[in-house]
């Protein structure tokens, strides 16, 4: 019997990997894009050709718009995992932040990921097992001059966690949430190598992480090797933030 994994943001690196991932585990896979669909149709494109026994469906929702959550429950069929990767960094001061920004960040990584997941949630009780697995951030936990916004949103996707673990284990659903700290993508593509190097000697093991880190945490966690786990932030940050 099939299993069906939603991944959040699969257009993105860190989502594109973790699909990737995912798939040589054997699930079949709804990719989610917003905007960005040429990335998830060439996703889809490789993942069919590689894994021909497996489904893979591309699905759409805008998290920025209120409806986007609604839109995209309405295309899920079967569901036993679904993995929040998606979202976008903000950087300003908070007296540089206008009030659309707040609401637009609010419903990315929020509102629509909450409503997502109740939307689902009878989906997800139709199985033993099922996952719900939030991509939070080291600044959810640590705060960030910067990006007061973004550390607050990640800080709610946390609180969230916490909170539906102990809402839905009932229902043998498992929520979870990996922080990661900084991780070679393009989102990072701003910082100077002076602010690297600055952030690298932070970072105790002193790497930066890459996206196959994310993917096999989610791999780990969706494996069933993990199941007495839920209600925990993971972090993933080589020491930087302990």
């Amino acid at each position: 019997m099939k299993k069906f994994a939603l991944v959040l943001g699969a257009s993105g690196e860190i989502g594109r990997t973790i699909c990737r991932s995912l798939a040589e585990d054997g699930w079949s896979i709804y990719i989610h894009f917003s905007n960005n669909e040429k990335a998830a149709q060439a996703l889809y494109r490789s993942l069919s050709e590689s894994f021909p026994a497996q489904e893979f469906m591309l699905v759409q929702g805008d998290f920025s718009k209120a409806s986007g959550a609604q839109l995209l429950a309405s295309q899920i069929f079967n569901v036993q995992a679904i993995v929040f990767a998606n979202g976008q960094a903000h950087y300003s001061l908070l007296e540089d932040t206008t009030v659309e920004d707040m609401d637009a960040l609010w419903r990315v990584h929020v509102q629509n990921p909450m409503h997502l997941t109740a939307l689902l949630s009878s989906k997800l009780r139709a199985h033993d097992v099922s996952y719900v697995l939030f991509i939070g951030s080291i600044w959810g936990e640590a705060g960030s001059a910067g990006e007061a916004l973004y550390a607050a949103v990640k800080g709610a996707q946390h609180a969230f966690v916490k909170s539906y673990a102990k809402e839905a284990a009932l229902s043998r659903i498992r929520v979870n949430a990996i922080a990661p700290g900084i991780i070679n993508t393009t989102m990072n593509s701003h910082l100077s190598e002076e602010e690297l190097e600055y952030i690298l000697e932070e970072i105790p093991l002193g790497l930066i992480g890459q996206t196959t880190d994310v993917a096999e945490m989610v791999r780990f966690y969706l494996s069933g090797k993990a199941d007495y786990v839920t209600g925990q932030i993971i972090r993933l940050n080589g020491g930087w933030y302990i």
